[in-house]
């Protein structure tokens, strides 16, 4: 059994709960999490309940089976997005715009598995996931952008009504895998195969007139301004192959087909009209992939991988969310691929690395970027194929423990860790050739100093973010929420624990220096606009575990 209670800054409280055991040929696990806070802004207090249980009969060494329950129940207040000009008003990141903005996300999956080892070279797996969840939302929504405050109508006494959205997603998903180990020359090869089915239906419901309240309060006036249905069917055989060509070194090739089959009905009211969808899409594509892995020594490893992608378009990007932004007709699905070589491995007991370079073609590369309109010259976000883009850089991991190096018997350790990326991230076709990729960060730097014993462990790190846009046009500003630089950033985290015996003290500090930044904007909850990130917080919690 293991309890972990924890307070922080922002009313704060995070408890969490697990127990896990076997009775003869019975295995069992379960945790309970909940988490409470008033958050850092104004109308940003959130609750939620996370749980999951899994239990798993043993019947031989080579059969077990066993069911997973998985839950989450959430009810998040939502205090909106900020103007740059609100943003950086006065230094006060905190602002709220909205106070009547309320999320609620219950979500639930079931999985039932089984697992067989008819020989000591041969396993079948089966598993079969099912999800049903919703999502529900009322707020006053993003028309005028952050910009158009929230405020009561002095000509009726009350506020305006919100909108009203409902979201049902449920998904079904079963999959059949088999390996066998067997000899090819002096050295043991691995066979894999299988196939995965899934079948999504997502009733979407929005645009329901709401009411003037402030609670959360999911009834509407009239009919829903749009009331869609979605699904997708997809099955996909698959099969790799684990080449162990000698000791050192080894080829894995690997394949899959795809098949899937997407519709879209019901209505959507547009302006004051009503337009109506009834379509079917029927695609099948191939992926292939390889990986090479040489190990020079012992714990050590060069690996190299390249693998096509596809990215279908999602629901999401098939509607937006409201007004303020529009979705392109004929919006396609993205293809590309992506590459990776790098050296990795540890030295003794003081140092571990991983450095490496990657490469990825995004063709046909969905994204936002501005539009004008030709009738009232007003400016709008569009979502579209942009073009094409490549992502290409370094992203490497080092971490030496300067006491171990002198002494590898030391029980005290004191380490410094550098966990850095460099991304080129850019257009190369299309209008906005040259232009950088929205919410790329050219650089991601993370260093650190960790001081452990048996007992005492603590860390300093440092996390330096470079800057970006938020749209493809990379304007430094826009009336657009979308739109807009994205400054580079610098944050201090500070964390310790202590432990004695069955029980841990731990306490820590996550933006040190309270800076002001920001991640990301959006033209849709939680926002529109910036979205803040949380200034300085500290917590205290403490761990108990027992057997």
């Amino acid at each position: 059994f293991t309890t972990s209670q924890t307070i922080g800054s922002y009313g704060l409280y995070n408890s969490f709960n697990s127990v896990g055991g076997n009775y003869k040929k019975i295995s069992y696990y379960g945790f309970l999490q909940y988490r409470n806070m008033e958050g850092y802004r104004p109308n940003s207090q959130q609750s939620q309940v996370s749980a999951f249980g899994k239990i798993q009969y043993n019947h031989s060494d080579k059969l077990n089976f066993g069911v997973e329950y998985s839950l989450l129940r959430n009810k998040i207040k939502m205090p909106g997005g900020l103007t740059d000009s609100l943003f950086n008003a006065n230094a006060n990141p905190k602002t709220s715009t909205r106070a009547r903005n309320w999320l609620k996300s219950p979500w639930n999956i079931i999985t039932a598995y089984a697992n067989y080892t008819p020989s000591e070279n041969s396993t079948l797996s089966v598993k079969s996931t099912f999800l049903f969840s919703s999502r529900s939302l009322v707020w006053k929504n993003e028309d005028g952008g952050a910009a158009a405050t929230d405020d009561i109508d002095l000509t009726t006494n009350a506020f305006v009504p919100r909108e009203v959205g409902i979201e049902k997603m449920n998904n079904s998903t079963t999959e059949i895998r088999f390996s066998q180990n067997y000899s090819l020359g002096n050295q043991k090869s691995t066979f894999a195969g299988g196939v995965r089915q899934s079948y999504a239906w997502f009733k979407r419901q929005g645009g329901g007139e709401g009411t003037t309240n402030s609670d959360f309060d999911l009834s509407i006036s009239g009919d829903w301004g749009y009331d869609l249905d979605f699904s997708t069917t997809n099955l996909a055989p698959f099969v790799e192959n684990i080449f162990k060509v000698s000791k050192n070194f080894t080829v894995t090739p690997g394949f899959r087909f795809e098949y899937l089959r997407s519709t879209a009905k019901g209505h959507k009211e547009v302006e004051g009209d009503i337009q109506l969808t009834d379509e079917v899409r029927n695609r099948t594509f191939a992926l292939a992939g390889l990986g090479l892995e040489l190990k020079p020594g012992k714990n050590t490893s060069i690996y190299a991988n390249t693998s096509q992608a596809y990215r279908p378009i999602d629901y999401s990007q098939l509607e937006p969310f409201g007004i303020s932004s529009k979705i392109d007709p004929n919006l396609k699905d993205s293809k590309g691929f992506n590459s990776d070589l790098g050296y990795r491995g540890t030295i003794r007991n003081y140092l571990n690395f991983d450095i490496g370079g990657f490469y990825m073609a995004y063709n046909k590369r969905i994204g936002v970027t501005l539009a004008t309109d030709p009738i009232t010259g007003d400016y709008y976000s569009v979502r579209k194929n942009i073009a094409n883009s490549v992502h290409q850089g370094i992203e490497s991991y080092i971490e030496f423990n300067i006491l171990k190096y002198f002494n590898s018997q030391s029980n005290f350790g004191l380490s410094i860790f550098n966990s850095f990326a460099y991304v080129d991230a850019k257009y190369t076709t299309g209008e906005f050739k040259g232009k950088r990729v929205e919410a790329a960060a050219k650089t991601i730097n993370r260093v650190g100093l960790i001081f452990s014993t048996n007992k005492l462990s603590t860390t300093l790190q440092v996390n330096s973010v470079g800057d970006a846009y938020g749209d493809a046009s990379n304007a430094m500003s826009s009336e657009d929420p979308v739109a807009g630089y994205i400054p580079a950033y610098t944050v201090l985290d500070w964390s310790a624990s202590y432990k004695l015996k069955n029980f841990a003290i731990k306490l820590g500090a996550n933006n040190l220096t309270d800076k002001s930044y920001f991640t990301r904007r959006t033209d849709e909850y939680p926002g529109p606009g910036i979205i803040p990130a949380v200034g300085r917080s500290f917590y205290l919690g403490f761990t108990a575990k027992f057997q």
